[in-house]
């Protein structure tokens, strides 16, 4: 018989990174299933298919597996945690809510961290795995980095948070230089940016600009010779294409970075960053072997397998999980289901 998995999402970006592991599932034989609980229902394809509360709990899947922060106690299988991003330096990467019974970390630095609290708590368990939402995108950008573009590419990308976000900030910088040629510029955003902010950048679009509206940014990662950033989870994943940074007052800055606090000085971190200095490009690899060192594209087959090693293991973990009564309560209304768990 087939396994059951399903996969489940609050968000659209759900989708770029679960569907490596439904190929995965497939090329095994096994069945894959889809339950929202927000928006990406809607840009499922006609050979995936969605489930309702009730047709979960009728098809038992073996495993439930999530990049947010929370699932259905209720759905039947082991709950898994694949994540939907890396640590960006935000205060609740490492927030343990109580409803994931494996948590399947990206890298070494991920691994420690989530493991020292594992230790502690004794209700989940910990498996370095690798991201799925990267497989594809590793075999893309094997080899050698390449050279420049002519003329250079510039991403420029901010978290939605207003706290964090340089987008308003650094408004008139990228207006200003994006009007002369010399760069050209791509424009994304979190799709939880203020929309008066995206318009704004919307409107600046010309020969040398354009705004961007893919679902999975790693798409965009090719096309550009620099990030320029915040505080945004994304920046850890373009660093993985060993390609340099720029970001603006970022709350976990380091030698991987070039980090300002000025908008007078983005001009000149631009102009740093793209003449590749040795000692950066070597940070930047440091780095990347600290968040994700597997570069061969199979994270998701060794999410699968951590799920079999677990089940094998006895499917459960030293301690129970916390009750979470009042999480709980407020998922169901979410998904409007109020019957047995």
């Amino acid at each position: 018989m087939p396994k059951h998995y399903l996969l489940y999402g609050s968000e659209r970006y759900a989708l770029a990174i679960l569907r490596p592991l439904q190929a995965a599932i497939r090329a095994r034989g096994d069945e894959a299933a889809w339950f929202f609980d927000g928006p990406g229902a809607e840009d499922l394809r006609e050979d995936e298919r969605l489930l309702t509360v009730a047709q979960v709990r009728a098809w038992q899947p073996l495993a439930v597996l999530t990049p947010g922060n929370h699932l259905p106690h209720f759905f039947p299988g082991v709950k898994v945690e694949v994540f939907h991003g890396f640590d960006a330096g935000k205060p609740r990467h490492i927030h343990i809510r109580g409803f994931f019974d494996l948590y399947c970390t990206t890298g070494p630095r991920d691994t420690q961290a989530f493991g020292e609290v594992a230790a502690r708590l004794g209700h989940f368990s910990v498996t370095e795995t690798g991201w799925p939402k990267l497989d594809s995108f590793l075999r893309v950008i094997a080899g050698p980095l390449p050279p420049l573009h002519r003329p250079p590419v510039i991403l420029y990308h901010s978290t939605f948070s207003p706290s964090w976000s340089a987008a308003d900030t650094l408004y008139e910088e990228v207006r200003r230089l994006s009007r002369d040629g010399r760069w050209r510029w791509i424009v994304t955003f979190h799709p939880k940016m203020n929309p008066a902010t995206t318009a704004r950048y919307k409107a600046l679009q010309n020969d040398y600009l354009r705004f961007a509206e893919n679902d999975n940014i790693l798409e965009l990662f090719p096309q550009v010779d620099l990030m320029c950033s915040d505080t945004s989870s994304a920046l850890s994943e373009f660093l993985l294409t060993g390609k340099p940074v720029v970001t603006f007052r970022n709350r976990r800055p380091g030698p991987q970075l070039i980090d300002i606090n000025d908008p007078a000085q983005f001009e000149p971190a631009i102009e740093r960053a793209l003449a590749r200095p040795p000692a950066l490009m070597q940070a930047i690899a440091s780095h990347a072997a600290a968040i994700h060192p597997y570069r061969d594209g199979r994270s998701s087959e060794r999410v699968l397998d951590a799920i079999d090693a677990f089940i094998a293991g006895g499917g459960r973990n030293r301690r129970r999980k916390p009750l979470n009564l009042w999480r709980k309560l407020r998922l169901r209304r979410r998904i409007g289901y109020w019957g047995p768990a």
